[in-house]
């Protein structure tokens, strides 16, 4: 199904409440096959986000077309064409920080959120020895050399999802050849690689927030923060400033997993959807 340029699954016939799922990089809307099971009864709508996946892509502009305030304003325009009103929204890397923002410039749009790092609070702490050597990625991405190295490359771009999504898992998963290799035929296609990674060019890529705001303005929508164990990307201590970003935020530190929760864990996410939904 493609609305407004978002190729997607939704379930049109449902008629329980609506919920949203926001993918991460490197993924599509299919990072979420082991959830939407789960959520028997809610109306799921699963958007490749605008760069990603079958949805649209823009060769130039990154800032307007990319970033997290552009993909907020496409995901703002799909709930809204799809008559969806005020939905539960799930995002998780990358659909996180649009669901932030979703969820700040629409409120009226968002029932409530459930959350996977990144979050606010990092602050500094990215700079330290142990981060940097995660983060190394995100200002590759911003150089031309990572996409004539990978775009349109299949071997070389294996590889370089290989490493992520094993890298960046908890001890017991492992993605399979099938679902890699559906990830090498989405992101494979020449430009789709560059288009992806246009998010970090667009500088939303950055995990150091801005200054605390004042306690009127920090994000009222409810919201539930499920912080991976193991994620190799952003470690739980990180999470001792949520009270400074959101003014109704819950934490959940959820054992053995790694970065990737919707796979690794969809039951933990499903749990939160139905809590928040009764």
């Amino acid at each position: 199904m493609t609305v407004d340029g978002f190729t997607l699954a939704y379930d049109a016939a449902g008629s329980g409440p609506p919920v949203v799922l926001l993918h991460g990089w490197p993924g599509d809307r299919t990072d979420y096959r082991d959830l939407v099971p789960l959520l028997a009864g809610c109306r799921v709508v699963l958007p490749d986000l605008r760069g990603f996946g079958e949805s649209s892509k823009h060769a130039a502009d990154p800032a307007a077309q990319y970033s997290s305030a552009a993909q907020a304003r496409s995901v703002a325009g799909l709930i809204t064409s799809l008559g969806l009103g005020p939905a539960v929204v799930v995002g998780y890397d990358i659909g996180s920080l649009v669901a932030q923002v979703l969820a700040r410039s629409r409120p009226e749009l968002v029932s409530a959120l459930v959350l996977t790092p990144p979050v606010p609070g990092a602050g500094a702490r990215v700079f330290g020895p142990r981060p940097l050597r995660e983060f190394w990625y995100q200002q590759f991405h911003r150089l031309p050399l990572s996409a004539q190295l990978i775009d349109g490359n299949a071997a070389a771009l294996r590889a370089y999802l290989r490493y992520f999504w094993s890298h960046w898992s908890g001890p017991g998963f492992r993605l399979t050849d099938a679902d890699l290799e559906h990830l090498v035929s989405v992101y494979g296609a020449p430009g789709a690689f560059t288009a992806s990674i246009q998010w970090y060019r667009s500088a939303s890529g950055s995990v150091v927030a801005a200054a605390a705001p004042p306690p009127e303005e920090r994000l009222a929508t409810p919201a539930v923060v499920l912080w991976p164990e193991l994620d190799p990307l952003f470690p739980v201590e990180w999470s001792d400033r949520l009270d400074e970003y959101f003014s109704r935020a819950r934490l959940k530190v959820v054992a053995g997993s790694g970065h990737f929760l919707p796979l690794e864990n969809p039951a933990a996410i499903a749990d939160e959807v139905h809590a928040l939904l009764r």
